[in-house]
């Protein structure tokens, strides 16, 4: 009995990897080309130029955001660069420029809440035919793990904390100066984010966020119950 359990994790476990590797190939790409989109709406072609406009996954990948994003569900890309000196406002247009990433995940985990709904009542529908039924269970499943890893980069990337773009938003709020100030360590404030994150300190609030969000989702989306309630 304990060696079927085994399997059964070890299974569930590879089953939950490929979905992370779905959403590496889909979340993290389509985040960045929404950074480069709007920067380049606002007057700032670097992303353009560098060939960052793209959801090409190759194009975005950092190896140890990604191994992060496959071992805890959350991770990174490289950074898309942008020069703010090209927007009208650099304040306004930097913040609205990173505000566009999170804002793409959250379209994201609100689309796969559709899906994870709809394919919830397709199994109710067809779960006497057998393959059909498993299959629309097994998609359930994944549209389920999307949501939850879409919710968990907008949430841990609007963290006011460099460098996430959190605090690109945050330079609305704050002087140049005080800006700046803290910029310079920012390679040191990113080491302590990394500790806070694998030590397990941020699980709670993070949590607790991300339990909000995705509560917030499922009301959004709960036309899609009344529907399942007529049928």
């Amino acid at each position: 009995m304990p060696l079927v359990s085994e399997y059964a994790y070890v299974a569930e476990y590879l089953y939950v990897l490929l979905v992370r590797a779905i959403a590496l190939v889909i979340c993290l790409p389509f985040h960045e080309c929404a950074h480069a989109f709007v920067a380049y709406k606002l007057g700032d072609p670097t992303a353009k130029n560098q060939g960052r406009l793209t959801l090409n996954p190759f194009k975005h990948l950092d190896p140890f955001g990604a191994i992060m994003l496959m071992l805890v569900g959350i991770g990174y890309a490289k950074p898309v660069p942008i020069y703010p000196y090209h927007f009208k406002n650099p304040k306004v247009g930097m913040a609205l420029s990173s505000l566009a990433g999170p804002l793409s995940n959250l379209l994201l985990a609100y689309f796969a809440m559709i899906l994870y709904k709809l394919s919830i009542i397709g199994y109710f529908l067809l779960i006497e035919v057998p393959v059909a039924g498993e299959l629309m269970a097994n998609l359930s499943n994944i549209f389920s793990i999307l949501v939850g890893i879409n919710v968990g980069l907008a949430v841990f990337n609007l963290l006011p904390i460099p460098p996430l773009d959190g605090s690109r938003i945050a330079t609305l709020f704050l002087s140049d100066r005080t800006y700046f100030s803290i910029m310079r360590y920012e390679r040191y404030i990113m080491l302590g984010l990394f500790v806070l994150l694998f030590s397990g300190v941020l699980d709670r609030p993070l949590g607790i966020l991300h339990s909000a969000v995705f509560s917030l989702f499922d009301f959004l989306t709960g036309y899609i119950d009344l529907l399942f309630a007529l049928l």
